[in-house]
């Protein structure tokens, strides 16, 4: 790392990268282009030289970036080529925004002197971007490119995290210049309002049947800590989405995942901490179950503009999470009425046991063609506990969401809300990256395997062992049930049968093998795992045994 204590001189991709060091980067994600040469440069030439790990679709690029700030928590930092090679990544940047993932793209620029001329991907990039990003601008001259870098990553990294976008012109990506590079602070939410806790405190404390729900912003935020303390000590039932999962680990009595519908249909009181009260949970409505009154709502986020704007709220708070959980514990424990919840744990619990034992019955299925559930049944006793589980798919992943309880936090990755298919092998090359000693283990569908699976030559080519499970069902399940339903028939839904997707992967220097018996998933899977390398173990699944979902996301 630079010495922020004496000027740097150098040219701007050097000054760049000095920056991203600085702020913790170790890894450039990239697809050569000569518009961001400078930066490549200043990667190698660096006294402490930054990781270039190129790819073969800048998507892949970009999506490695958002995942890396997902499992560090430091801005994952992608550089793309001007024109299409930024354009490749708006997709990722966008489920960087919709996801809260702290992440730079630093795109080329068609050189200032040059511009209104037609030089080669003239355009103006950061009006495309600044609708699905924290910030987008051009830094126009060398001079500027510290400081414009710096701000860059402290607005990624910042509470609420998301996507910066910038460019630098290519002549002024070469220009030399001089200047500090500028320290860099440890960054930390404000402090929550302490009436507002105490208010929402006392809401706890009078309820008889709260339920916590734990999202995404609890890990960003580095609250897994207290969130853990907190539902221990008060002893409040909880669900988990998103990068929320593992923060209460999985088996723990007071996680209540499997019972989510009993949980929250008869909630008198839902806590839902650091994730939207989107699609994924009923827009903030819960309870009401048999007559019962609705749920009152209290909304908690990161900062305030995270807060629900649409849900009747009871209470609200924002700022530093973990302060947050800290107040509302303390309030607890001093409350004139402790609350006793055993009751209301104890039924969660039953309907937990009664799920699994559901559960059970699937995770063993001897189906033939395969149900996707068997191969979950294989996979949950071959998972270690760091092992960092990522879906990229539509109803093969949805059933890891059901079956898949990460047991420690900041294992599991999903695309979030925006649910951009494709994101998979970018995020298996940022996790393999980042957790190095860990399993990593990619779930793919076929369908969204035909995104990106020419990024396992990148896994090869930088030696990066990743284990792919696909659910073949050889169609887009998502939407091929759903048209059926209503229109009693579906179109372009389908695709090839029984694809050897793993003859791909082994075309591209991995291995692989295709399963169609689910006796034989067990063996494929350790196979896969002992084998050192990127390996696809491809099993073909029942098309017909799609994903029980209640709604379609509208």
């Amino acid at each position: 790392m630079p010495d922020n204590t004496t000027d740097l001189t150098g040219h701007a991709g050097e000054l760049a990268v000095a920056v991203a060091q600085a702020h913790g980067v170790e890894t450039l994600f990239t697809l050569s282009g000569a518009h961001v040469f400078p930066l490549y440069d200043g990667a190698v030439k660096a006294a402490d030289p930054v990781t270039l790990l190129d790819v073969r679709h800048e998507q892949t690029a970009a999506f490695a970036a958002e995942a890396t700030g997902k499992l560090t928590r430091v801005p994952g930092l992608a550089v793309l080529t001007a024109g299409p090679g930024v354009t490749n990544g708006l997709s990722a940047v966008a489920q960087a925004q919709f996801a809260g993932s702290p992440m730079v793209v630093v795109g080329g620029r068609a050189p200032q002197g040059r511009w209104g001329t037609g030089a080669l991907q003239e355009l103006d990039q950061p009006p495309i971007f600044a609708p699905v990003s924290k910030l987008a601008r051009t830094i126009p001259t060398a001079g500027e490119v510290l400081e414009g870098m710096h701000g860059a990553f402290v607005t990624a990294g910042s509470s609420h995290r998301g996507p910066v976008f910038v460019d630098v012109p290519m002549d002024e990506l070469f220009n030399n210049a001089t200047g500090p590079v500028p320290a860099v602070a440890p960054l930390r939410g404000a402090d929550p309002d302490p009436d507002a806790v105490t208010e929402i405190a006392g809401l706890l404390a009078a309820a008889s049947r709260p339920v916590l729900i734990l999202g995404t912003d609890v890990w960003a935020d580095h609250a897994e800590e207290a969130a853990l303390r907190f539902v221990e000590t008060v002893g409040v039932p909880t669900i988990t989405n998103g990068m929320g999962r593992g923060v209460v680990p999985g088996g723990h009595p007071l996680l209540v995942t499997k019972a989510r519908s009993t949980a929250l249909g008869g909630a008198d009181l839902v806590l839902v901490v650091g994730t939207p009260l989107d699609f994924r949970l009923g827009y903030g409505v819960f309870g009401g179950k048999d007559g019962a009154t609705p749920a009152r709502v209290v909304h908690v986020a990161d900062s305030p503009d995270q807060l629900s704007g649409h849900a009747t709220l009871a209470a609200s708070v924002s700022g530093d999470l973990t302060s947050v959980f800290d107040g509302l514990q303390a309030g607890l424990e001093h409350a004139v009425r402790r609350p006793d919840w055993s009751s209301w744990v104890g039924d969660l619990q039953a309907a937990v046991s009664a799920a699994a034992e559901r559960d059970r019955a699937l995770l063993g299925a001897e189906a033939d063609p395969i149900h996707p559930a068997r191969i979950y049944g294989e996979l949950l006793p071959r998972l270690a506990e760091d092992a960092v589980v990522i879906g990229d798919g539509g109803d093969f992943v949805s059933f890891a969401g059901k079956f898949v309880e990460p047991k420690r936090p900041g294992g599991w990755l999903d695309p979030g809300p925006y649910g951009c298919l494709g994101a998979g092998l970018g995020a298996a090359i940022a996790a393999r990256v980042a957790r190095p000693s860990s399993q990593v283990v990619l779930l793919l569908g076929d369908g969204a395997a035909g995104f990106s699976l020419m990024d396992v030559d990148t896994l090869v080519r930088h030696n990066l062992p990743v284990v792919m499970v696909m659910g073949n069902n050889s169609a887009w399940g998502l939407e091929k049930g759903p048209m059926q339903m209503l229109y009693g028939y579906d179109v372009i839904a389908d695709l090839s049968p029984s694809t050897s997707y793993d003859g791909v992967v082994r075309a591209l220097g991995g291995g692989g093998e295709t399963v169609t018996d689910p006796r034989q998933i067990g063996a494929a899977l350790d196979r896969a795992f002992a084998s050192g390398a990127p390996y696809l173990v491809n099993i073909v699944t029942d098309v017909e045994a799609v994903y029980p979902r209640a709604s379609f996301g509208v």
